[in-house]
């Protein structure tokens, strides 16, 4: 059996990403964080002694990246001083175009492309088993074509994988999902001891061995992901079972704040909120709002919103879960004192906002269409009323 194994397993770096709800503020930050994960990840390979980082799949966004990103990259990579092996993904595959093929990579120190399915032999008696993607589509389990008929001679083997396993894939048509049972029963067997995976952005540990990881994404990309901002530090001896340590190396965050909003005292509690989250110039928050609101308080909360909006990376609606509806208070059409023609606007208005429907089977989920979207306007538009007139909190 050979010698104790230590290395970095990460994947879905997915370099030169761009994010539409980032502005032209926050968008650079975002991109030279995922840079600057690369480079801490390499840190941690050094301080840990790590033999080497292997990175399974979508190392770039895609293909057609510009020189910067992967000069950049390569930078960060060598600021580690330890071997990277990286594994074409489906965002970055191995075909004609691949920016892993080209001559700064190639030619960079320390780094390996895994361009050849099968074994690689990182020293005497450790394999990395690679799979690498030379499509976008493949038709088969690259992984179970890359790991058949290996022997357990004593050799460390770690494969090097991307794609979604069966146990966690709704998509049962798909040709190229990585079986789990076969690699558990060659794990069980000595034949390999680790499987290391990409394609998965939350940190995910796969089945009954152990010995089967997701390393998500090491800086967050979207709302959805349970777990990511992890790399895998991965300690192998042959002989008992695989030792996973995820270490956060991310640094920005994208929270879901749900909040149902009918009280002057709900809105205290979601500015509360909003004000408790840290490092908010590396926060982009979804907000799920549900509620009834009067003219005022919808004032106060799109008052509230704007003033976030300077602080935050960025403040969204997630508009399929956001239902709020405005009824104005008896005073409050009075009060405005309009006058005239724009009094029968204003009561046509609250007419029409008030068909909104709260629980979001109708016309209250914002972004609707057709008639549903028309209350949700009247709404918008008495919110506006009621600031222009002056009935709303300033800012």
């Amino acid at each position: 059996m050979a010698p104790p194994l230590r290395f970095v397993h990460t994947a879905d770096w997915q370099l030169g990403m761009t994010r539409h709800f980032l502005d032209a503020d926050a968008q650079p930050r975002y991109t030279a964080a995922r840079t600057d994960a690369v480079r801490r990840t390499g840190q941690l390979a050094r301080e840990r002694g790590a033999e080497f980082v292997l990175v399974c799949g979508d190392v770039f966004e895609s293909n057609a990246v510009g020189p910067r990103v992967v000069a950049r990259a390569l930078e960060a990579l060598a600021d580690g001083g330890v071997p990277v092996y990286l594994l074409p993904g489906n965002h970055d595959p191995l075909d004609a175009s691949s920016v892993l093929r080209s001559p700064e990579v190639r030619s960079a120190p320390g780094v390996h492309v895994l361009d050849a399915p099968g074994p690689h032999e990182v020293r005497p008696g450790v394999e990395l088993v690679a799979a690498p993607w030379t499509s976008k589509r493949p038709l088969e389990d690259l992984v179970a074509r890359a790991v058949a008929g290996l022997p357990a001679d004593g050799t460390l083997r770690v494969v090097a994988g991307h794609g979604a396993v069966d146990a966690l894939s709704p998509d049962r048509d798909d040709p190229a999902r990585i079986a789990l049972a076969p690699l558990e029963e060659a794990l069980a067997a000595g034949r390999l001891h680790y499987v290391a995976l990409g394609d998965r952005h939350s940190t995910t540990r796969v089945g009954t061995s152990g010995a089967v990881w997701y390393a998500g994404t090491p800086e967050v990309t979207d709302r959805r992901e349970v777990d990511p901002g992890n790399v895998l530090v991965v300690e192998l001896d042959g002989s008992s079972p695989a030792r996973v340590e995820p270490v956060r190396v991310g640094t920005w965050a994208f929270p879901l704040v749900r909040a149902e909003l009918d009280s002057d005292e709900s809105l205290a509690a979601l500015r509360e909120r909003l004000t408790a989250l840290p490092a908010k110039d590396r926060t982009v928050v979804t907000l799920s709002l549900t509620g009834t609101l009067t003219l005022a308080q919808k004032a106060e909360l799109d008052d509230l919103l704007e003033a976030q909006r300077h602080l935050f990376a960025g403040v969204q609606e997630w508009e399929r879960h956001t239902d709020l509806v405005v009824l104005p208070a008896d005073a409050e059409l009075s009060d405005l004192g309009l006058g005239g023609w724009a009094d029968g606007a204003v009561a046509e208005l609250a007419e029409l906002a008030g068909r909104a429907d709260p629980g979001g089977g109708g016309g209250g989920g914002g972004g609707g269409t057709g008639a549903g979207a028309d209350p949700l306007v009247a709404r918008d538009a008495l919110a506006l009323l009621h600031r222009l007139a002056g009935g709303g909190p300033r800012a």
